[in-house]
């Protein structure tokens, strides 16, 4: 189905299962501990054997030589694969850095060796017995002493370009009567996904089966079997349940190909799950950046000048942080320029975590938001309302879709009793508390991209659909589920929804945000296609006729469903697939985010006190699942703000806390009363579904709606995350 002209009424629009808060449908699977992840499969392949990684321990160098005897001979053990005997390994497209190193080491904890053994603790017992001499080199593992020579970084992808400009962005902030230049630094940052990054991995001739834990199954099949040197039809990645990814799952990793190897050496089932220090050091994290930020305004408020550099490292051939991006959107101004540069380090690589870009760009431009109405001396909700824009800042001819950004602010301000916020920073207590406000604006672009499914009609009326969409906690299974029983004319029970298999038809997968919006307008195309065989076989006109209560009826005649497939099963498979219309129009969420925070006066102890997002985000499918996403990126943002940080060792190149006890993520403790409010949106211009996404937009500005509130609450100005007390201690009011 191709999508090039804006949706009008389609059987989406009845809302008589789409839209409403419906409670996920693998949720007592996931609760009763029968959703099986990826190591716990120990139903689909007999005889498993165990595989333990072993991580370089050098970030740069190379291996002169690796000694295994010791653990070849160890008990239980089966094989030792190593560079020496792997054979011909490529490296994929979506890597940077080589999944199995040797003699050549990247980056720290590079995988360099699987012992796979009858258990895993034999597996592991002779991990240690192995012995590497190791030559050293030179590397680099800080931006801030890399940032000189860091360089332009190659135009496309989902970056862009690198560097933008409109106007004449020196003349016109050195002209303003107001303005602002200021540095933020965000700090690296890991995923810290409950689930590890696991695979089991079985071989039937030269067939290759693995059940493996991946956000994006034909992105993961291709690459295994490009990686392998074997055909795509020979790879098959299943992957039905997730247990969190946030982008550092997209790609694929080392447990995914160490499980085929051990297996293949082994000639039986290996599975392999990272350690929690491999996660962070050998898997992919969010960089950190240095972000300058200059606004320049009129006396009114109005900018006038907009700039934005930001530098960010990764491993040669890697990418950046893309934390200009948001600013080329979120706010009118007739001059700006944005500019990216990148670093080569020798860290573990970099790339996507949750809102990618927006997620450090926004925790740096909403602080330089809040500044520079501070300076121009207006309230800050109503500096963001007068710099609003209805059209793309660097090309006016291009509208947004749909823009609520204001709205989204007004309702905010009245729902958190904005009205009660001192002007004056540090002026409010509630006993050995400071309290403060803060507010920050979030944008998440909405990305279309194909995606397919097949659906299913058997005698008994129950709808099959189809779908190498994955499910990451984001309730996939649900809102594909609620698309199939809207089109179809049935109740949720007479719905079955099989995902992650890369034997089904290839779909958006889970990540950027695309997934809830394209997974189900590629399940409301193939039911378009369905409908048509039902309508076909019944008998009636497609175009006239209605499906509802298990019914079909076209004038006065009528049929049951399940009477179209009484012969045999019917079969609709289709994608959608677009036009242009994300080139003629901006398509973006929008948020605005509300922070109460108190600081203690005497130890600047800091505890977030109430949180709330206005979210317009188009259709929203399910607003139990969608409440769901946000509050769980809005608790992220809090983690990012107050305590997340990979500390770097820059001597020796590692991530040193690379656990879930010294990578501190907020807990239960951390997180008070949170309060989501979806505006009533449909963006005819997205999809048939009129939907967008809010699993990225929910994190979006939150760090810098906690920052400004601690600047309210203290009138301490922190500008370097995450914000602790050590740095607020020395300039804390008396």
């Amino acid at each position: 189905m191709k999508f090039d002209t804006p949706a009008t009424t389609n059987p989406i629009d009845q809302l008589k299962v789409i839209g409403k808060p419906t409670d996920r449908i693998d949720g007592p699977l996931k609760t009763t501990g029968t959703a099986p992840y990826a190591y716990e499969r120990h139903d689909v392949v007999a005889n498993q054997a165990y595989g333990y990684v072993v991580g370089a321990a050098i970030a740069k160098g190379k291996v002169n030589a690796i000694h295994v005897l010791d653990a070849k001979a160890a008990p239980g053990v089966i094989a030792v694969i190593t560079h020496e005997n792997a054979g011909k390994i490529t490296k994929g497209n979506f890597n940077t850095a080589k999944l199995l190193g040797g003699p050549e080491i990247q980056h720290y904890h590079q995988a360099i060796a699987l012992v796979v053994a009858d258990s895993f603790e034999q597996a592991r017992a002779a991990a240690q017995l192995i012995r590497v001499d190791y030559e050293r080199s030179d590397g680099k593992y800080d931006l801030a002493a890399a940032k000189d020579g860091a360089e332009k970084p190659k135009a496309g992808g989902f970056g862009g370009d690198p560097d933008t400009s409109v106007g004449d962005f020196a003349t016109a902030f050195a002209a303003a009567p107001v303005q602002l230049d200021a540095t933020y630094t965000t700090p690296d940052q890991t995923h810290a996904m409950m689930e590890p990054h696991a695979t089991i991995a079985a071989w039937d001739g030269d067939k290759l089966t693995v059940w493996t834990s991946n956000q994006m199954i034909a992105w993961g099949k291709g690459d295994l079997a490009r990686t392998l040197g074997i055909p795509k039809e020979n790879v098959r990645l299943i992957s039905p349940y997730i247990g969190g990814g946030f982008g550092g799952k997209l790609f694929l990793r080392a447990d995914v190909l160490l499980a085929a190897l051990g297996a293949r050496v082994a000639k039986r089932p290996v599975k392999v799950a990272l350690q929690r220090p491999l996660i962070i050091n050998n898997t992919t994290h969010r960089p950190a950046t240095i972000q300058r930020i200059r606004i320049g305004t009129d006396k009114d408020g109005k900018i006038t000048a907009i700039g934005h550099e930001s530098w960010s490292g990764d491993l040669p051939d890697g990418g950046p942080e893309t934390a200009v991006n948001q600013t080329r959107l979120l706010y009118a101004g007739a001059n700006r320029m944005t500019a990216t540069r990148l670093a080569v380090l020798d860290l573990p690589e970099g790339n996507a975590m949750r809102a990618p870009g927006e997620a450090p760009g926004l925790m740096a431009l909403e602080i330089a938001i809040d500044e520079a109405a501070e300076k121009a001396g207006i309230d800050p909700i109503e500096f963001r309302i007068r710099n609003d824009t209805q059209v793309d800042p660097e090309k006016p001819s291009r509208p947004f879709s749909q823009r609520q950004l204001n709205e989204c602010l007004r309702l905010g301000a009245e729902k958190f009793g904005w009205s009660k916020r001192s002007a004056t920073p540090g002026k409010v207590r509630d006993g050995d508390w400071l309290i403060g406000i803060g507010v920050a604006a979030g944008l998440r672009n909405n990305l279309v991209t194909k995606s397919a499914a097949r659906v299913r009609l058997d005698q008994r009326g129950i709808v099959t659909v189809e779908t190498d969409m994955t499910d990451i906690g984001t309730g996939t299974y649900t809102i594909i589920a609620q698309t199939a029983a809207e089109m179809m004319g049935v109740g949720l029970d007479k719905v079955v929804v099989t995902l992650g298999d890369s034997s089904f038809p290839v779909s958006a997968g889970s990540g950027g945000q695309w997934g809830a919006n394209n997974s189900t307008a590629g399940v409301y195309a193939a039911c378009v296609k369905l409908r048509e065989a039902v309508a076909q076989k019944l008998g009636f006109n497609s175009a006239d006729a209605t499906f509802a209560d298990g019914q079909v009826q076209a004038g006065n005649r009528s049929a049951a469903l399940a009477d179209a497939a009484r012969e045999k099963e019917l079969v609709g498979e289709d994608g959608i697939e677009y036009g242009d219309l994300d080139k003629k129009y901006q398509q973006s969420t929008f948020a605005g985010h509300f922070v109460e925070v108190g600081v203690d006066a005497a130890t600047a102890e800091i505890r977030v006190r109430r949180m709330l997002a206005v979210c317009a985000a188009g259709r929203i499918l399910n607003p139990k699942s969608a409440r769901s996403q946000v509050i769980g990126a809005m608790t992220m943002g809090v983690g990012a703000a107050l305590m997340e940080e990979l500390a770097i060792d820059k001597r020796l190149g590692f991530f040193v806390n690379h656990d879930l006890a010294g990578y501190e993520v907020p807990v239960h403790a951390d997180i008070p009363h949170q309060e989501v409010i979806f505006l009533d949106e449909t963006d005819p211009v997205s999809s048939p579904m009129k939907a967008k996404g809010v699993g990225e937009l929910g994190i979006c500005g939150v760090g810098a709606a906690v920052a400004n509130a601690i600047y309210n609450a203290t009138g301490v100005r922190v500008r370097d995350y995450p914000i602790t007390l050590d740095k607020l201690l020395a300039k804390m009011p008396v």
